[in-house]
């Protein structure tokens, strides 16, 4: 694996793939690498020539009270496990890289990422718009796959792919959940023993939504009964929406940790 630094360095790694025809799959991420992440470095491996991983805590995302400074980060182990799953390239660049002194540029990526995730956090996905498509721009892969635990986001890049004429391919992978059914994340680092017990109440009151959906009854009113009756989490918001499909989508407070999880709704119970 060749670790890089630098957009100059990517493109003088990628330029023999690029010679031959090679398939270059981008995985971006922002680290703290967990088996939600390597099963995308898997699905990349799998469809691809050449695959390039990208880890960078994109400060452009984050908000006035998001856990920007406190956000998971070893990337010597992150390296690591990239180079034990065939990985590439690692392109860790540096803030300045990203977002070098009078940066003032910004994919705006429309309604869609006004809703849920985006009107909880104002400006969230301008930020994920906007590094999304540097890399698309910097690594120019033919694939790029993400997670379907954001799903949400996976809409916007589709969308921003879509409306700036992209040669990208986005891939969507499963959600990864522990056997206990939460959804691995990087933020469930934070949680403590009893607010990890607290926590599983999310994908609880998801698949109680996904039942009443099928049964033809109101999802929402089903999730959000569950989850309101479990006095240690706040909710943020429980919503249908179109995200790559109909999706049933929620996000909570356990402690000092957000949490988001969703399911499709044509998934089984």
């Amino acid at each position: 694996m060749r670790p890089v630094r630098s957009t100059a360095e990517v493109r003088e790694a990628l330029a023999p793939a690029r010679t031959t025809g090679s398939t270059i799959g981008l995985v971006p991420t922002m680290g703290a690498f967990h088996a939600g992440h390597l099963a995308l470095l898997r699905a990349a491996r799998a469809r691809c020539d050449v695959v390039v991983v990208s880890l960078f805590v994109n400060p452009a995302q984050f908000g006035p009270g998001d856990d920007l400074s406190r956000y998971p980060r070893d990337e010597a182990r992150d390296a690591a496990l990239a180079e034990e799953e065939g990985v590439d390239i690692l392109f860790a660049p540096l803030a300045e890289e990203v977002y070098p002194t009078g940066f003032s540029t910004w994919v705006e990526p429309g309604p869609l990422a006004n809703l849920l995730e985006g009107a909880a956090r104002p400006g969230h996905f301008r930020g994920v718009a906007t590094v999304c498509t540097k890399l698309f721009g910097i690594v120019q892969p033919q694939l790029a796959f993400f997670g379907r635990k954001d799903a949400q986001q996976i809409a916007v890049v589709k969308r921003v792919v879509r409306d700036l004429n992209l040669p990208i391919e986005i891939v969507p992978c499963p959600t990864v959940r522990d056997p206990d059914g939460l959804a691995l994340s990087s933020r469930n680092a934070f949680l403590s023993t009893d607010e990890r017990a607290i926590a599983l109440t999310l994908p609880r009151a998801l698949q109680e939504g996904l039942r009443a959906h099928r049964s033809g009854t109101d999802a929402v009113a089903a999730t959000r009964a569950v989850l309101d009756a479990e006095p240690g989490l706040t909710v943020d918001y429980v919503a249908e929406a179109d995200l790559d499909g109909p999706t049933l989508a929620a996000a909570v407070r356990v402690g000092s940790t957000r949490l988001i999880d969703n399911v499709r709704l044509s998934e089984e119970a």
